[in-house]
């Protein structure tokens, strides 16, 4: 039988990091083949599973993404967009399926990640579940269905430590409303509001953003018009759908063409 695709977490000692070990070694269809975290950091050296608290895995937390990725299939990364972009060449050069659940680019480190697809598989999506993927596909229809009579807000909520607003998956639902529309986001949203602003604009598309707690993720998408409102919702209550998801686009690059790709391509979904 074939072994199982080697799988490296960046970032492993984070939230996001400790799930995708605990994901990967139950899942049956691939194995934990390395574990990075930045120089300096107090786990670097040391076996994960020791570094974790619980019983050595043979895994060594390495600085060095070129050690780290030898040898393995993917590279799993929910950092940092700096972070995303330095590992992204390794993991072109290594063969590495480069899998980015990281929100929050900028133009420059959307670029290093497009010349690195250039040569290696990524693939990128703010949001890696299921359900939220098929509510952006949902959400690009009823914007195509609707004129602009009706308002669309998008409105999401996370918890406390959240650095990025609005959230990588809600700015995924806008650019899926603003298809549906046809028009350009980046002319269509009003992504702040306070003070004195006037009337809404037709056609815009508004975010609003809430932080708190331990919210694993909620997101809306209202359709709001005179005398009715369409409301389509996603609720995340466990972090592990995001590494389960994660882990089937790790699989589902396999064997893929050097690009850039998108948890609708892993998926199936219609555009």
């Amino acid at each position: 039988m074939a072994q199982h695709p080697a799988i490296v977490v960046n970032g492993v000692s984070g939230r996001m990091g400790r799930m995708l070990v605990q994901v990967i070694g139950q899942s049956g269809t691939a194995r934990l083949g390395g574990a990075l975290e930045r120089t300096g950091h107090a786990w670097v050296g040391q076996d994960l599973g020791l570094a974790m608290g619980g019983a050595a895995l043979g895994v060594t937390v390495r600085d060095n993404p070129a050690e780290a990725l030898a040898g393995a299939q993917a590279v799993i990364d929910f950092t940092t967009p700096a972070a995303s972009a330095a590992l992204a060449p390794h993991a072109a050069a290594a063969g590495a399926a480069h899998v980015i659940g990281t929100t929050g680019f900028d133009a420059e480190t959307l670029k290093a990640i497009a010349d690195a697809a250039q040569t290696g598989v990524v693939v990128r999506a703010g949001n890696m579940s299921l359900g939220v993927n098929l509510l952006m596909a949902l959400t690009r229809r009823v914007a195509a269905a609707l004129d602009a009579d009706f308002d669309i807000e998008i409105m999401e909520a996370h918890h406390r430590h959240k650095v990025d607003a609005p959230s990588g998956t809600a700015l995924m639902l806008g650019e899926a409303a603003a298809q549906g529309r046809g028009v350009a986001l980046d002319t269509a949203a009003d992504r702040a509001r306070d003070g004195i602003t006037g009337a809404r604009e037709r056609g815009h598309i508004g975010f609003s953003v809430v932080r708190g707690g331990d919210i694993v993720g909620e997101h809306d998408v209202i359709f709001a018009a005179e005398g009715e409102r369409i409301v389509l919702r996603h609720i995340a209550t466990d972090r592990a759908i995001f590494a389960r998801g994660a882990l089937k686009a790790a699989l589902w690059a396999q064997g893929r063409t050097p690009g850039e790709y998108d948890m609708i391509d892993v998926l199936g979904l219609d555009r």
